[in-house]
């Protein structure tokens, strides 16, 4: 039986193995899927296990999608470009990894109909995802991108992977078509991100990359200030069928089903 599992530090709000697993039992295909909390320095010895295969194949979320990267042979064009990896497989022995991340935001915004091009985007924001979704928004033809995060030098660091970024300071909101929640803020219910949105008007798009809870407070501003709103859910179904497709050559069935399973 092949193994397969996704990591992440903290990694129980993850619904990977449940969407795997059933993609899994679906296409009759002999393997399991499942979650492990990790630290960096059992990484290594993670990557190891792919290589002996143990391991046939590993997602990564926060807060290992960059610091893996040291341990693999081989990255994609996507993961080189972006220095983000979310999925990880073996080929001719050598540990690749790969992003998956950039084709399920795009497929995501295509799937609700919104066209990007020519729009400005703001992205609240550093972390590991965040260069998947400024490679997936300038091919769709965003106008302007901007940047904020709360430590600065963070936004730098994306920067410098794409300098057509503007970073603008925590607290400030610009002028924006589309605002991408992209911090780790809504992961607990509680959690809030202390910003005013109440002068970016109405029919703007609020995107949360985080599906779980499916309704962040985040989200819930954006609907009450009358704007539309879009949780990561779409995000996170395609990117994982990149992935399943990637390990088990099938493309897994996406319908009302699937999308209702992570309810």
């Amino acid at each position: 039986m092949k193994k397969y599992l996704v990591i992440g530090n903290p990694i129980n709000h993850s619904l990977s193995p449940k969407l795997h697993n059933f993609w899994i039992k679906q296409n009759k295909i002999n393997a399991i899927y499942d979650k492990a909390i990790l630290n960096p320095n059992q990484l290594e010895d993670l990557i190891l296990k792919v290589k002996n295969k143990i391991i046939n194949g590993i997602n990564i979320t926060v807060p290992f999608k960059n610091v893996v990267i040291p341990y693999l042979d081989h990255l994609s064009a996507e993961a080189e470009k972006t220095k983000s990896v979310n999925t990880i497989y073996l080929k001719n022995n050598k540990v690749i990894g790969h992003n998956t991340d950039i084709g399920g935001f795009e497929k995501a915004i295509n799937k609700i109909n919104y066209k990007v091009a020519d729009k400005k985007i703001l992205i609240l924001g550093a972390g590991g995802v965040v260069p998947s979704i400024v490679y997936a928004l300038n091919k769709m033809g965003a106008i302007d991108i901007f940047i904020s995060n709360r430590t600065k030098a963070k936004a730098q660091r994306v920067k410098d992977i794409f300098n057509n970024l503007n970073i603008v300071d925590w607290g400030d909101v610009p002028d924006f078509d589309v605002i991408v929640n992209a911090t780790s803020l809504g992961l607990n219910k509680e959690d809030k991100i202390e910003l005013d949105f109440s002068s970016a008007g109405k029919n703007k798009l609020f995107y949360d990359v985080i599906y779980n809870p499916s309704e962040t407070n985040f989200l819930k501003i954006g609907k009450k200030l009358g704007n539309k709103c879009e949780n990561g859910k779409l995000m996170f179904i395609y990117q994982a069928f990149e992935a399943f497709k990637l390990w088990h050559n099938v493309e897994p069935m996406i319908n009302n089903k699937t999308i209702k399973l992570l309810d």
